[in-house]
Parts: structure tokens; C-alpha cells; sequence
């Protein structure tokens, strides 16, 4: 299991460097694995290969502003990335350029209405630090902080709700679970109108999504830890769709995680809220997923070795090489696949 076994070249103008203009025209491959085959289909008629009954498993997270440009009493400009809540106003984050910040430095935004207190830095290059602000924290955060883009991508976004789901309601991730993107709220309306169902977890996205495997054996790579929870209403819908005998489509490799790491191979609910560090290659044997709807991913990247162990990854692999062929766009703004 080789690292570079998960390695592609893809033509660099093919990385869409903006959302297409309506989100579901995006094109959608289809891949069989029963027939060992693909199509290609607009991303607006995937009701027409979705079978009746089936569940969507959709991950709600909201992409945070997470980017905050702070300055040293000295005046030096220091970037805090925030990563996740560590309970109260304590927060693990990256800085930039670490080297500049020791503990128990405090750094401030440009008209003070956020402070930030460096507590403790590690050697991995995260540091703990502490948020000191007035009145509601999601506003100053809105008011002082970016939302992070992924890095491929060059340009500035015009209207950063597009790189949020029309569904994104849980604040927490630094990145977009990207597949739920081709959705809007009337696509979702004709899905329910064809008994196609749907229902929402939350994985929070930490910045680990776009950090490259760099072991060559893949097994030794370690996860980032992520926070999710499936909420008791959608557990409920969940369970019924289990029970039934009903396929479970989870909308991205985000809800593809939370599933498998919050139910048992029994289909039990087994932990509904916590954090998990699984990291899914060709081997793993899927307990709650039956089909999964996913963009396509950086070569080298945890996101294709998890698409592999659900195509296959030769079968996998094929598909990418006809994707680059027909000329896909790729990666967050990108084309979609839908693989069962």
C-alpha cells in the first residue's frame, strides 16, 4: 500500500478556480461497480440514477473565518488559524510565521475588538490560545477573520457563500465538505418528491484535509482529529433506512467518515457524538455506506484513498484518467461523481 500507488497528473488548467454559475449544472460521472462501468451526466438529473428509497447522508457544517491577521505590540503581522473549540474561548490554531510567537505573547486584531493569547505552542506547529473579546463571538469573528480557500485555488472569491453548502448550518470547519456543493435547496425538494430522503450529520473539517500523506506506506499516516455528531432526529431516519433494507448514499467523504465511525457493523448508533481519526484505504470494509457522491481529489490525498476502498481502485483510477480525458473540472469547485 504504497503511497504513490494514489498518485496522478493531472493538467493543472483542469482545477476550477471558481463555481460554476448554478451549482447542480455541474457535470456528475457515474460509476457502476456492478457492471465495472461509467457515464456521464449532468449533476441536475442525478435523481434519474439514485435508486427509489434511498437515503442521503449530508454533512450540515459551516465553514468558519477562521484566517485572523493579528499583530504583535511590536507591530509585526502574525496569521492565527483557528482549528477548533477546545471548550470556553480556548482554541487550537496554527500561527504564521510561528517562529515570531513564544508563550504568553498576546496578539491583537487591528482596532483591538479581539485579543488573542498565546498559551502554549507544540512542536508540530499548533499552538493554544485563548480568544478575548466582547459581546457575541460569532460577529467579531465575521467582522475580523477570512474564510479559508483552499490553496490551489489562486484567485479571490467573489461571494464566499459559495464555498458553503445551502445547508451549512453547524459552525466549525476551515473547509467545505465539497460534494455537497452541487446541491441547491430545489434539487433536494425533487429528491424528496421521488422518495429520495435525506438526512444531516456534522464532521467539523480541520485543515488536515488539504495536508498531503507524506509516509510511503499509507498505513502509518495518522488522521487529524475532527469532532462530529449525528444528531437524534437524523439517527431516528437513519435507523429506519437501515432496517428497511434501504441504500445509504453518504454526500461526501466527510459524511462517509462520520457514519463509519459513529455506528457499530450491526447498524447500531453505537457513538453519536465525538471525535474521530479514521482514516479509510482500500481494505476497509464499509459497515453503513452503499453509495457515495464525492468530487474529484488531489492525488497522494487521504480523500482518494478513501475512494478507492469504496470503487475499487483500479476501477477508481480508470475513472479519473476518463474524467481528465473529458475534461473534468476538479477538486472543491469542481465536477462530482457519484459511485455505487
Amino acid at each position: 500500500m504504497h503511497l504513490n500507488d494514489f498518485d496522478y497528473v493531472l493538467p493543472s488548467e483542469l482545477i476550477a478556480q471558481h463555481p460554476i454559475e448554478s451549482r447542480c449544472d455541474s457535470r456528475l460521472m457515474f460509476l457502476d461497480r456492478s457492471e465495472n462501468s461509467f457515464s456521464h451526466h449532468k449533476f441536475s438529473k442525478i435523481a434519474d440514477l439514485i435508486p427509489a428509497g434511498s437515503l442521503l447522508v449530508l454533512n450540515n457544517t459551516r465553514v468558519i473565518p477562521a484566517r485572523i491577521i493579528c499583530y504583535k505590540k511590536t507591530g509585526a503581522e502574525i496569521e492565527v488559524f483557528l482549528i477548533r473549540n477546545t471548550g470556553g474561548n480556548d482554541w487550537e490554531c496554527m500561527l504564521k510565521p510561528a517562529k515570531r510567537v513564544a508563550d504568553g505573547t498576546e496578539l491583537a486584531v487591528n482596532d483591538g475588538s479581539l485579543k488573542i493569547f498565546v498559551k502554549k505552542k507544540s512542536d508540530s506547529g499548533f499552538a493554544s490560545v485563548e480568544l478575548i473579546y466582547s459581546g457575541d463571538f460569532w460577529g467579531v469573528l465575521a467582522r475580523n477573520g477570512k474564510t479559508p480557500i483552499p490553496p490551489y485555488i489562486k484567485g479571490k472569491l467573489s461571494d464566499p457563500e459559495r464555498y458553503q453548502t445551502v445547508y451549512a448550518t453547524e459552525k466549525g470547519s476551515v473547509a467545505a465538505p465539497t460534494a455537497g456543493l452541487h446541491f441547491t435547496p430545489e434539487l433536494l425538494k425533487e429528491l424528496s418528491s421521488r422518495g429520495i430522503g435525506h438526512a444531516f450529520v456534522t464532521l467539523h473539517v480541520g485543515p488536515g484535509t488539504f495536508r498531503p500523506v507524506q509516509c510511503d506506506d499509507i498505513r502509518e499516516h495518522i488522521m487529524d482529529e475532527e469532532f462530529y455528531s449525528v444528531p437524534q432526529e437524523s439517527a431516528a431516519i437513519i435507523d429506519e433506512a437501515w432496517k428497511s433494507g434501504r441504500k445509504i448514499i453518504a454526500v461526501g467523504t466527510t459524511s462517509v467518515r462520520t457514519l463509519e465511525s459513529a455506528y457499530d457493523r450491526d447498524g447500531n448508533l453505537s457513538s453519536p457524538v465525538g471525535s474521530t481519526r479514521l482514516f479509510i484505504y482500500p481494505g476497509y470494509s464499509f459497515a453503513m455506506v452503499n453509495g457515495l457522491i464525492t468530487n474529484f481529489h488531489l492525488p497522494k490525498s487521504t480523500l482518494i484513498m478513501l475512494a478507492s476502498a469504496f470503487a475499487g481502485k483500479d476501477f477508481l483510477f480508470r475513472a479519473y484518467e476518463e474524467a481528465i480525458k473529458e475534461r473534468y473540472r476538479m477538486y472543491s469547485f469542481g465536477d462530482a461523481m457519484f459511485i455505487i
